[in-house]
């Protein structure tokens, strides 16, 4: 069997993230790492979420520069841009094309329901626009302009991923079968990593507080004072508790860099006091950033060869979602282009 067939029989995985702060120890364990896994395995596209930024206000320089930073720390990380097709989303015009198609077969109240968006509202009262209300409409398209089959999500976006399955099965049932049905892919191990300040929140990259997450581009001893500074517990004793949101973040961080089992890390941190852990989990943070560190300092100096790849993996992409637009735009009764 060619190259060519083994590629069509593998499953489709599309993913992405916004281009809106720095990625952050959180994006690479519960993100980069796990796509880096899936890319022999899978058709993979990952997408840099640039008009998905735009629902909270951006300086346009800062944005374009944090956009090209995001698909560099991509490729540093590990995804191959050979393997994988990796580019901005602003880039493919029939995101925005299909949005406007699925809004009109998305109902308010359904919009209505979605969790991130009040979240979102309540934190920007004074920017509450169109475009965050109807963000899982466009999160939509991006996934089934692809005919994605597989979505690596956190908790925090599954009610996203199901709404977009309820779009795709009333187009399909209305218009015929055009959308593949995505399913969730989610990582068993280290899918959800904390905040070193507040451990019973995500790790966020828009946290106000920089000791509560780390950069994947933070220096060593940055990433080792955040881990000293990191809350943990009056307990004293290092187990894998919810009692113990701290330290359970701690050896999740440490099992995931590792490799180590939950069990085994327990065990060698067995009679060890937190000082012993913060050290050793901010000594394996660094080691394994290293390399992503050094990679991407090599990327950024070679401009033609992360401009080629913008290029080669925008074509793919435009290839690829025109061929789902045009039966979708056919399905629905627009004009064909001639």
């Amino acid at each position: 069997m060619d190259t060519a067939q083994n590629q069509a029989k593998k499953k489709i995985i599309f993913s992405g993230m916004q281009p809106t702060g720095v990625l952050t120890l959180g994006n690479y364990i519960g993100a980069l790492k796990n796509w880096i896994d899936l890319q022999d395995q899978y058709n993979c596209l990952y997408c840099i979420v640039d008009l998905h930024s735009l629902t909270v206000r951006q300086d346009p320089a800062r944005l374009r520069k944090r956009s090209r930073e995001v698909l560099m720390q991509y490729i540093a990380a590990g995804l191959d841009p050979e393997k994988n097709i990796i580019f901005y989303q602003s880039h493919v015009p029939a995101h925005s094309e299909l949005s406007w198609i699925l809004s009109c077969i998305t109902y308010m109240g359904e919009l209505n329901r979605m969790t991130q968006f009040k979240e979102k509202a309540q934190k920007n009262e004074g920017n509450v626009n169109a475009g965050l209300f109807t963000y899982p409409v466009l999160m939509a398209a991006d996934i089934l302009l692809y005919q994605a089959d597989l979505v690596p999500v956190g908790e925090d976006q599954k009610q996203h991923l199901e709404i977009a399955r309820d779009i795709a099965t009333r187009f399909n049932n209305r218009y015929g079968n055009v959308f593949t049905i995505p399913e969730a892919y989610i990582p068993k191990v280290g899918a959800r990593i904390m905040s070193l300040q507040e451990p019973t929140k995500k790790m966020s990259k828009s946290d106000e507080n920089e000791n509560a997450y780390i950069q994947i581009l933070d220096e060593p001893n940055r990433i080792m004072n955040k881990i000293k500074r990191a809350v943990t517990d009056s307990e004293g004793q290092i187990r894998y508790s919810d009692q113990q949101p701290g330290v359970k973040n701690l050896l999740n961080i440490y099992s995931s860099l590792s490799g180590e089992s939950i069990e085994s890390a327990l065990e060698h941190f067995e009679n060890k006091g937190y000082g012993d852990l913060k050290k050793e989990v901010g000594e394996t943070i660094v080691e394994a950033l290293r390399p992503i560190q050094e990679r991407f300092k090599e990327l950024e100096k070679n401009k033609d060869y992360i401009d080629q790849i913008i290029k080669d993996n925008g074509d793919k992409a435009n290839c690829f979602a025109q061929r789902t637009l045009r039966k979708v735009q056919k399905k629905v009764g627009l004009p064909p282009r001639i």
